[in-house]
């Protein structure tokens, strides 16, 4: 299912996990889903932008198996924007550490990373891909990220929260690599971030309104 969000930003809702097309002179996808995502994704990109060979560029917000998984889809042919410290774990050059309860999971339920063939570049907190700026949210991943365009008023946070009822909450601990940092990513980022009204998780569904006021809620309770 494609929702229009704003002016120039779409939500591709793929079935338990989201991705983002946003544009400004141009296509950006956001996160990819899973393998078995690659024909909705697909026709998500056909009914907006005309094919998945009109993205300009792709911004991962983490390299778990759920948000890279479709990177392999047929036609994209585009420059993958990740995190530094996961693009290791992106570009097939490093495996988990399955020490974590986190990886235990994956390594369970088969959901391990296999890398992408598609050029990737590296982002580092502060970093700038065209209207969108990179703040690194570590915790969930290592190298997690959060974008921001200001522009659109939007933010995609990937799984630094996700939604139920409208309000942010924080994943499960066993779902975070470091809980801890994951914490204190939540309430760093909604004190860092510029306003945005649209907020654009990746599990759950976005909110178009006082997005960042939001987060600030569920950083607060995160405090408490």
């Amino acid at each position: 299912m494609v929702t229009r969000l704003a002016d120039g930003v779409w939500w591709f809702d793929l079935g338990g996990v989201n991705a983002y097309l946003l544009e400004d002179g141009g296509y950006t996808l956001v996160d990819a889903g899973m393998p078995w995502h690659r024909r909705r994704l697909a026709r998500g990109l056909e009914r907006v932008a005309g094919s998945p060979a009109a993205v300009d560029r792709v911004l991962v917000t983490h390299a778990d198996f759920d948000h890279v998984g479709g990177l392999d889809l047929r036609g994209l042919d585009a420059t993958v924007h990740v995190g530094v410290e996961d693009e290791p774990y992106l570009s097939g050059r490093k495996r988990p550490d399955w020490q974590t309860p986190k990886r235990v999971l994956q390594q369970v339920t088969g959901l391990v990373e296999r890398g992408s063939d598609l050029p990737v570049e590296t982002v580092a907190d502060g970093d700038r891909i065209g209207g969108f700026t990179a703040y690194h949210t570590p915790g969930h991943t290592p190298g997690h990220t959060c974008f921001v365009h200001e522009g659109r008023s939007v933010a995609f946070l990937g799984d630094l929260v996700r939604e139920r009822d409208g309000a942010f909450e924080a994943p499960p601990r066993l779902l975070n690599a470091d809980d801890d940092r994951a914490r204190e990513s939540v309430g760093t980022f909604a004190d860092r971030a510029p306003t945005f009204e649209v907020a654009c998780p990746g599990h759950g569904s976005p909110v178009v309104t006082d997005g960042r006021e939001r987060l600030r809620a569920c950083a607060a309770e995160r405090r408490e």
